[in-house]
C-alpha cells in the first residue's frame, strides 16, 4: 500500500449500529470511491486503483473485508457468515453497509470540497452503487458485474430506493453497468430486471453494457490491458464518463 494514506472512518449501519473501517486514499483530482469485491483487496484491485489515479482521479478505497494486498477466499467466506453489514441473499432491500458507504461519500465530498464523488462497485458491492447514486454526495456511479442477491435475478433494492435513484439519475444523467455475456453470477436476467426498474422507452437512466465471452470480474481478474479488448474499452469508457461528470 505504498503511497496510500490510511484513516479510520466510523459511520452508521441500518438498525442503529455504528461500524468503522479503514479507508485508503491516493492521488489528486476528482474523488472516486472504489468499493472492493470478493475475496479481498488483491493485486488486481490495486492495479485498477493505479489506473484510476494515473488517469487523474483521487482514489478512495474502503477496506470492508478480507486481506489487504492479497486474497483469501476461504477466510472471507467464513467471515461473511458472521457479518451483519452484508445481506447477500436479501431481495427487495439493500445491505446495511450501504448506509456506511453513503456516509463515507458525504465525508469525502466535504473533505475534498467538490460537487460530488464517483463510485465504482464490483460483484457483491456492484449493487450498492444503484442505492448510492440517490444521495446528493454522488454524481456518477458504475456497477461492474452486480451480483446481489446471490443466485437470483431479483434486485438488491427497495422500491423506495429505486424511485429515489431514478429521480437522482434524471438530474445527474445516466450511470453505467457492465457484465460478461456468459457470467453465471451477474446474468442477463438480472440486467433485464435493472433495465425494467430504471429505464423507460424514452429515458435511459442506466446504460448497460454486455461484454462478449465468459468471465466475471470486468475490471480486475478478467481485465486484459490491451487496446481494443472489450475490458480495456470498458475501463476507458468509465474514465471518460468520470471526467465528464466529475470535472
Amino acid at each position: 500500500m505504498q503511497g496510500y494514506s490510511c484513516r479510520p472512518f466510523e459511520g452508521p449501519l441500518r438498525g442503529g449500529f455504528n461500524t468503522s473501517h479503514n479507508v485508503y486514499e491516493r492521488g489528486e483530482g476528482p474523488p472516486v470511491v472504489l468499493i472492493q469485491e470478493l475475496p479481498g483487496i488483491g493485486r488486481e484491485t490495486l492495479r485498477l486503483a493505479d489506473r484510476l489515479q494515473a488517469a487523474g482521479f483521487r482514489v478512495v478505497m474502503p477496506h470492508l473485508f478480507g486481506p489487504l494486498g492479497r486474497v483469501a477466499p476461504a477466510n472471507v467466506a467464513r467471515v461473511f457468515c458472521m457479518r451483519r453489514e452484508f445481506e447477500l441473499f436479501r431481495r427487495g432491500n439493500s445491505s446495511p453497509i450501504v448506509d456506511w458507504l453513503r456516509a463515507l461519500c458525504r465525508d469525502v465530498k466535504h473533505r475534498e470540497g467538490v460537487r460530488g464523488v464517483g463510485v465504482i462497485g464490483m460483484c457483491l458491492t456492484g449493487n450498492f452503487t444503484f442505492s448510492l447514486i440517490a444521495d446528493d454526495s454522488v454524481r456518477a456511479a458504475v456497477a461492474s458485474q452486480p451480483a446481489l442477491p446471490v443466485l437470483s435475478a431479483d434486485l438488491h433494492l427497495s422500491r423506495e430506493e429505486i424511485q429515489a435513484s431514478r429521480a437522482a439519475l434524471d438530474e445527474v444523467g445516466p450511470m453505467l453497468a457492465f457484465r460478461f455475456e456468459r457470467d453465471p453470477l451477474c446474468t442477463a436476467a438480472k440486467f433485464e430486471r435493472l433495465e425494467r426498474a430504471f429505464n423507460d422507452p424514452d429515458k435511459q437512466r442506466v446504460r448497460t453494457h454486455t461484454l462478449p465471452g465468459r468471465g466475471h470480474a470486468v475490471l480486475t481478474l478478467d481485465f486484459v490491458d490491451e487496446a481494443g479488448h472489450p475490458t480495456h474499452e470498458a475501463l476507458e469508457s468509465i474514465i471518460t464518463y468520470f471526467r465528464e461528470t466529475l470535472a
